[in-house]
């Protein structure tokens, strides 16, 4: 069985860079194949990437929804999370560095945006004057 999506009324998702909108109803479909899917909630527009973790998710997260542009955007990802890293000591922000980093070598995109998200809430936590 393939990859089962549910969709509220008037839920964007984003399947191989096309956004499609549900309409008035609850929605329910399975893709069959391979596709790059990005549900609303995980999709940041380039103006909110407003924070150094939030640059480090926007990459990753074109990575994840064109695979023709990933050897162009990595450049930008591995400047972000370098940056990141070189800015933080404490182990929990350099671990998520470290996962985020893994997740993108081995293809891991969408595992990757959940540890650039546990990122922005790091950042959030204990870097408070940079949210």
């Amino acid at each position: 069985m393939g990859l089962k999506l549910t969709l509220k009324p008037g839920e964007k998702v984003a399947i191989n860079g096309a956004v499609i909108v549900n309409g008035e109803r609850r929605a329910e479909f399975v893709l069959e194949n391979r596709a790059s899917v990005l549900r609303e909630r995980d999709i940041m527009r380039a103006e909110e990437a407003t924070t150094p973790a939030r640059r480090v998710y926007l990459p990753v997260m074109m990575m994840a929804l064109d695979p023709d542009a990933r050897k162009q955007v990595f450049g930008e990802f591995e400047r972000r999370i370098t940056e990141f890293a070189g800015a933080v000591t404490d182990p929990a922000g350099l671990t998520l560095c470290l996962k985020i980093s893994a997740a993108v070598a081995n293809g891991a995109y969408y595992k990757a945006l959940g540890h650039c998200r546990s990122l922005i809430d790091f950042e959030s936590e204990r870097l408070p004057h940079v949210a």
